[in-house]
């Protein structure tokens, strides 16, 4: 009993101070301002507009935390906040930061509520989100998926495919780094009316979508575009209910033939639902914003089975997500 220690306790409780911390100091601008090179704080004020003294705490949290590196009173962006949070890299997560400052954040204060009612208390499918939360969620998931949907494109062989679909695909992002690295593909979106017009305006003058067509609805009620072989489903299945992910690829399977490929990519885990261990605690922000959950490759498999698919391998991919890879079985 000597040797416990209540650390562990303590440095899971005090996260969301961290959490809230690395948030304001992106959204005042603290690592975009240091982009340039070592300031002071008298600088930083300055550039920013925020008090020097409120300022301080900021920067002194994030040299702290090691984002930001301190010497007597100049402070300069450490590299990883260089490369991810200066805004002078296509690795630019400040989006991501902003999505959960703005969004994810403030629903966590309901999670007890969510647990207990086993309810969302954000609402991403409601349309509770205002035309800026929309556009914030969109970019910030975007981001979040960067190096997730780079990492589709180089993993998975899109040669055998010509038309591919990809359902709530967001801004197109995993679509412009499958067509990127295959020429060939036509490909089509869809999303929602709302985040539909956020794709057309980020893929607007991409040569590398000139072949997308967005289509607009939802895919539990609208007709699903037909004459694909190959359908993404990014991120998709931890929004909704073991029912209404059932329900969803019996949909997709009416529309493809048989042969056509499903790739599904999420925080798939194991059959525990607690490894990766980040997409353990996913689980909570899928059931905040949406009353959702994170899925184990098993449970998956099982819907598989259930709606005319069958399974074909499972790989990784970025981080804790991965790849799940089926194929329309053929029709009696």
């Amino acid at each position: 009993m000597d040797s416990l220690s209540p650390d562990p306790i303590f440095q899971v409780a005090s996260g969301f101070m961290a959490a809230k911390h690395l948030f304001v100091a992106s959204e005042v601008g603290l690592f975009e301002h240091l982009a340039d090179g070592p300031a002071t704080l008298n600088d930083l004020a300055l550039r920013t507009g925020v008090p020097s003294r409120t300022l301080r705490i900021l920067a002194d949290a994030m040299a702290a935390l090691g984002f930001v590196e301190r010497q007597g009173d100049r402070y300069q962006n450490s590299s990883v906040t260089t490369t991810f949070l200066s805004g002078r890299t296509p690795a630019d997560l400040r989006p991501f930061l902003r999505f959960w400052n703005h969004i994810s954040y403030p629903g966590w204060t309901h999670l007890e509520t969510s647990v207990r009612k086993e309810q969302p208390a954000v609402g991403y499918l409601s349309g509770a989100l205002t035309t800026e939360q929309e556009r914030i969620f969109a970019e910030g998931v975007e981001a979040i998926t960067a190096g997730t949907a780079q990492a589709l494109a180089t993993t998975y062989n899109f040669s055998r495919h010509h038309r591919v679909l990809d359902l709530g695909g967001g801004t197109g992002s995993f679509l412009a780094a499958a067509l990127r690295q295959y020429r060939g593909l036509d490909a089509t979106l869809f999303e929602t009316p709302a985040v539909a017009s956020i794709a057309r305006q980020r893929l607007s003058g991409n040569p590398d979508t000139v072949h997308t067509t967005i289509v607009e609805g939802d895919f539990f009620t609208d007709p699903i575009p037909s004459g694909h072989d190959a359908v993404i489903i990014a991120n998709v299945l931890h929004l909704f209910t073991p029912e209404d992910n059932l329900r969803l690829l019996r949909r997709v399977r009416e529309h493809v033939p048989d042969g056509a490929r499903l790739l599904l990519v999420d925080f798939w885990t194991d059959a525990t639902h607690t490894q990766p261990i980040f997409a353990a605690l996913m689980a909570g922000e899928f059931l905040v914003a949406a009353g959702g959950d994170v899925y184990s490759v098993e449970d998956v498999h099982g819907w598989l089975q259930e709606s005319g698919w069958r399974g074909v391998e499972h790989m990784p991919l970025a981080g804790p997500t991965s790849l799940i890879v089926a194929e329309g079985a053929k029709r009696n």
